[in-house]
Formats: C-alpha cells, structure tokens, sequence
C-alpha cells in the first residue's frame, strides 16, 4: 500500500475513535457533567480531526472542525455556558462532523447548506461571524496569564519545567496555533514566555509559509512530565520541542515581555491564508526521557485486520474439535490406563480451553459506541417528529462479541425509531397524562446466565393493543372471532408487514420493521419478547449469545439423538419421581421442585423424535431457566458429558428447525443439534402453570 494511502486510512480510523469520544463526552455534558476534563476530551477529539484533517488538505472538514472548536474553547475558558440550546447545537455539530469525516473518507465533500447553517449558529453562539472573526481572530485570546513574571519562589514541593519550542511550517499548515499551545500549558500552572524573534525576516525575504518565532517556556506546575507533554501530541512532529525537569528556584530572571499577539497579527496580514499541507514528518527526539512510571501508565497497543483474528477464531475452533476428536480416540484405545497420556490429554484440553478463552476476548467490545450511535438516532427522529426525547442508557461497558454488536445495529435502529415515533406521544399529550413533556427512551445492557440482554424501553403510551387487533383482522391476519391474550396481540407486531401507522413516512408506516428486527435476531441465535402497560410504556428485551463460536453444554441423548444444553442455560438436574409428576391433561406434566411446580417438556416428544406419551417414569430431568426468569424441566434419557463445544450455524448450511439453535461436531465426528430452550420451552407451556407458583397454592 502507498504509503500516504496507509497513513490517510490510519487518520480515518482514528477519526472514528474521535467522534466516539466526542459523543461520549457530550452526552456526558448534556446530563449535566461539565467540569473541565469532561470539557477538555471533547476539545481535544474536535482538535484532533481538525489537525489531521488539515495534513490531507480537507479544508471543509478543517473549516468546519475550526469553528467548532472555538465554541469548545469558550466553554473551556468560561466565557460560553453550555446550556440545553448550545448543547442541541454541539450534538448537532457531532453528527455533521460525522458526515464530514465519512464523506472526505469516501470522495469529496461539498460544503451545503446544513453545515453552513449549523456554522452560522455557531457564530451567532460565540459573538462573532464572517470575515470579521477571521480577522480579529486574536482579540478573544487572554494572552496574560501566559506572560507573567514569578511573584514569588515556587513551592519545594512542585516541579519547573523548561520547554523548548519551535513550531514548523507543518504545524501551521495542519491548522494548529502556538496561542492554544500556550493556553493549556497555562491551566497547568503557572507559565513565563520568552520569544526568539532573531530569526524574523525582513518583509521582503519573508516566506508566508516558513516559521520563524522560537520560544522558552518555564512552567511551575504540580502536574507530573508526561501532562505537559501531552499538550503537545496533537503537533508531534510538527515542531523542535525538549521538555526538562528543573530545579525550583528562589528567584527566576524576569522573562522578555513580548507583544506576541501583534508579531503573530502582523505576520498573519502579510502572509497569504496557509493553503499548503504536509505529511506528518518524524517525531524529533527528546532532551529527556518520560519517568519510568508515566511509561508504564500507557496500554500498548497494536492494529490487526479483522480478517486475521477471524481465520485465527477458525483455526481456534478446529483445534477444539481435533482436541476433542483425539481424546475420544485415545479413550477407546489401548492407552487409556495410561497415565502419562491421560495426564497429557488432560494439559492439552487444559490449553485449548485458555487459547480459545484468549482469542475469543479480542473480539469481546464494549456496547459503548452502538449506544452512542443510537443518540443520532434519536435526535434525528425527535426533530423529524416535533417531540422532545432523551435518551438515557446503562451497560455501555457491557462486552460483547464483535460480530453480535455489529449485526445488532440494523435491529436496535428500528427499535428506537419506532420507539421514539410510535411509542412516545408529542409534548402536548404527555402533559395532558401528567407526564413531563420530554419523553424518555431508555437502553440497557447487562450478562444474565451467560448471555447478553439488551432492553429497549419508553415511558411512552404502551401498545394500544385494541388498536393492533383490529388492524390484524383487518388485514386477514388472525380471524375476526379470535381470542387473543395480551401476549399474542403484541407478537402480532412481528408479523410480515404488520404496521399500524395512519400514514406513510421516511420514519415508519411502510410495513418493514419488527418482523426484519425478529428475523435479525434469531439469525444471531437471539430471541426477543415485548411487554407493555397502557400508558406507561413498552419494553423490548433482546437476549442473545455472548459469541457465535463456542459455547459449554451439557450432551444428553434422546432417543439415540444426541443434543447439548447450553451450560448458562442450565441450574440443575432433578429425580422426577412418579410423585413429583403431576398429569395436566392433553400430554401436559409439571414436576415438583422443592414444593414450586414446573412445566416439565418431554425433549424427544416436542422436537418430533418419538411420539407423546403419557408414561414420564425413566429419564433425567434438567431443570433449566431462560433468558426471562422463568424456569422449566427437560426431560432427557441420558446425560453423557460436560464440554466445550464449537457452534455451527444450522441455518446457514441447512435451515431454520424450530427449538435448534445451532449445531455442533463432536468428538467422535458426529454432528449433534444444540437446544434453543427458550424457544423449546416457549410461553404456551407457561400457559398450565405459572413458573414457581406455590404448590399450596397451585392446588
């Protein structure tokens, strides 16, 4: 790859980590949480884009990135309160930062009307606008606290710093500014100045694009090294820079006072506007190296394509199941009163268990940035509709697998645009209800018995559920006599073009929704049920894998077919003596449990292997519990063994089998079925007996 090519992907890429902390830090701020490191990491990521944007010559992304910035930097300095209005603007300026940044990654950007528009806000916010702040682009400076003489002698117990600093041309050319530079090396401490002007040309030999200035920095400061060097890893490269730990002195000569603001003005008049842009040069050595402990606080880190983790997660599964494959072998071979080899089996098991674990924890990501994805979502939809929502979240830090968090962004879209527009009602009404006027969609992710359950919710009106049924027999969905629970009414949702929308719009009403947003989820082996209140809201609840690699499961066999139990999914095994059992009628059992009552589900009868029976007196009984709380017995002929196990996706390479998950090759080559016990057990076996209701009072 060229490499310009390589670093412009690399500024990309970066980019998106940017904008991740932007929105993260603004949606920080909009909860109330302005302090200034909340403040200075929302800087920064605007800060950067700005600078790298400028070594590619993307001046409308570098435009657009300069002035907000400069609103950022008046929120810093005090001089702008970030309020609910000037917050709405800065979401705003997020998202179209985004767009920016995606559209000079794939072509050229054209600067149109909403960027414009959201400029001139902009301007409007912090008082100026146009031509006039480009030219008095100094006057909003406070240059005093950074040229100040010494009052008095430093404490023993802070450091003194000496900088060194000579910007290069690159630094101007990528949009950076000496006076920022300054400015946060001053909320450090306390900062002197001296300016080497010895190298300023006369006017007629002046170079617009060289840089001439030079500067001496003393800053006393309880921060450690590695906080003042940081100031400058936005321009690293871009300049001649030494930081040195000094001694505190008693008494410091007093600097060369400057009028630096008008030597920068002036050579600004006589220099055309800074066009040019220059790759990143090499970082320039340090007269000092970083304390050993400043070092040891920064995580390395290292880029790996996608593709090669992948073929490694491949190659991981393999070797599980060759692992598997020669234990078997070796198990019903001669050698298996050996020791040695026993022993070695045992250590080889051990070590696949801990390669597959490991490679399995590269993937594992944070549901933090497809949360922050959602908020645009929900401005967008709240705008488009007239309402006022807030979108609150939980769980950011909840890790998943990498594909599983990229395959759920369609599905969450669709939830939260249908929560925003059919579940929230406008201002007007929800103050008519008693509520307040903003409307509130909430999201959450938590682990739950080895799976991860995402909930979409809104304090909105619930489902009208009168209003669904009648739209479903009007459009020949159930029959005009049916006599539907609530349950059922609202999984009419998830029908094929089921939409109760009066009108059609870019939003909703064209009948695609739910039933892709349930297709999605079972084909990441999930599983999603709604419950909702008249009035105060509904809520989705999406359980679904950790990964779509390996799981740990129990092997049973039914009727000389082999299944395995999901280990999560499973609390323990149960004696079902015939007294236990308690016949319900059309082949429907329940089995005692420690005096609460369970549906007790013949695996081999509902899957289709053997016909019902009436007779349950042999087997084993697995009492398991599903993604909802609610718990139910399986009932089995044999449990064979406990063991990792690689998924292979039944849908993919046969088709969807209702109560299948998924599918597996075991040990001795033989491929078993891997239960989908929330879909096994299913609500209509709840239907006989509530889950853990008394057998006093079941009675």
């Amino acid at each position: 790859m060229d490499p310009m090519a390589e670093i412009r992907l690399t500024f990309f890429q970066e980019c998106e980590e940017q904008l991740t902390a932007l929105e993260n830090g603004l949606l920080s701020m909009q909860e109330g949480d302005s302090d200034s490191e909340t403040v200075n990491a929302v800087f920064r990521a605007v800060h950067s884009i700005k600078g790298g944007a400028g070594a590619f010559k993307l001046n409308a992304l570098v435009s657009f990135a300069h002035i907000f910035e400069t609103a950022l930097d008046r929120v810093r300095s005090g001089d702008l309160v970030p309020d609910s209005d000037a917050m709405k603007l800065f979401l705003r300026a997020a998202d179209a930062l985004a767009d920016l940044v995606s559209a000079s990654r794939d072509g050229g950007v054209e600067v149109t009307a909403p960027y414009l528009a959201i400029e001139e806000e902009f301007n409007a916010l912090i008082g100026g606008g146009g031509a006039a702040a480009e030219e008095d682009e100094f006057a909003g400076l406070e240059f005093r606290p950074i040229i100040t003489a010494f009052d008095e002698p430093p404490s023993p117990a802070r450091n003194v710093f000496t900088i060194r600093f000579r910007p290069l041309r690159e630094l101007f050319a990528k949009a950076n500014e000496p006076l920022a530079l300054f400015r946060e090396l001053a909320r450090l401490g306390t900062l002197t100045s001296a300016c080497d002007i010895k190298n300023l040309p006369f006017l007629d030999t002046f170079e617009p694009e060289d840089s001439y200035l030079s500067w001496e920095l003393r800053l006393e400061t309880e921060s450690q090294r590695a906080a003042v060097k940081e100031v400058f890893d936005f321009v690293e490269g871009d300049c001649d820079l030494a930081i040195e730990l000094a001694q505190p002195a008693t008494a410091t000569p007093p600097p060369q006072e400057m009028d630096i603001t008008a030597i920068l003005r002036k050579v600004r008049e006589e220099a055309p506007a800074i066009a040019a842009a220059a790759a990143a040069a090499a970082p320039q050595p340090e007269a000092d190296a970083a304390p050993k402990a400043a070092k040891a606080a920064v995580q390395p880190t290292i880029r790996v394509d996608l593709d090669r983790v992948d073929r490694l997660i491949n190659l991981v599964g393999e070797l599980v199941i060759n692992q598997a494959m020669l234990t078997q072998r070796v198990l019903h071979s001669s050698h298996v009163r050996d020791r040695e080899v026993t022993s070695s089996l045992e250590e080889l098991e051990r070590l696949t268990r801990e390669i597959q674990e490991s490679v399995m924890a590269i993937r594992a990501q944070p549901v933090r940035p497809l949360f922050q994805r959602m908020s645009r979502i929900v401005r967008e939809v709240a705008d488009a509709t007239s309402k006022d929502v807030r979108l609150r979240t939980e769980g950011e830090a909840t890790e998943v697998d990498k594909t599983v968090v990229e395959l759920l962004a369609d599905p969450l879209t669709h939830m939260i645009r249908n929560a925003v527009d059919h579940g929230l009602e406008g201002p007007e009404q929800r103050v008519a209800a008693g509520k307040p006027p903003e409307g509130t969609v909430k999201l959450a992710a938590a682990h739950r018995s080895g799976r991860v359950i995402i909930e979409v919710s809104d304090d909105g009106q619930g489902i009208n559920r009168p209003r669904v049924l009648q739209k479903a027999i009007a459009n020949g969905l159930v029959p005009p006599d049916a006599q539907l629970s609530d349950s059922e009414i609202d999984n009419l949702l998830f029908l094929p073009g089921f939409s109760t929308a009066s009108t059609v719009s870019n939003i909703s009403g064209r009948g695609v929704g739910m039933d892709v947003v349930k297709r999605s989820i079972q084909a990441l082996g999930g599983r999603i049920s709604i419950s909702s209140a008249p009035g105060q809201g509904s809520t989705f609840t999406l359980s679904l894998p950790l990964t779509l690699a390996v799981l740990d499961g129990i092997v049973v066999t039914v009727d000389e077919q082999v299944f395995v139990i999901p280990l999560t999914a499973i609390v323990e095994t149960v004696k079902h003596e015939p007294s236990r059992i308690h016949h319900l009628g059309d082949h429907s059992f329940v089995l005692r449990v420690r005096d609460v009552l369970v549906p007790l589900i013949d695996v081999g009868a509902e899957l289709g292997v053997r016909g019902p029976t009436s007779d349950l007196r042999s087997g084993v009984a697995i009492l398991i519990e599903t993604a909802n709380g609610t718990r139910s017995a399986l009932l089995v002929d044999n449990i064979q063994d406990q063991r990792q196990v690689v998924i292979k996706s039944l849908e993919t390479n046969y088709m969807r089998v209702d109560g299948i998950a998924a599918a597996t090759i075991l040990g001795d080559g033989r491929v078993a079925m891997i239960l989908d016990v929330d879909a096994l057990v299913g609500p209509r076996h709840h239907d006989w007996v509530a889950a853990e209701t008394p057998l006093a009072k079941a009675s």
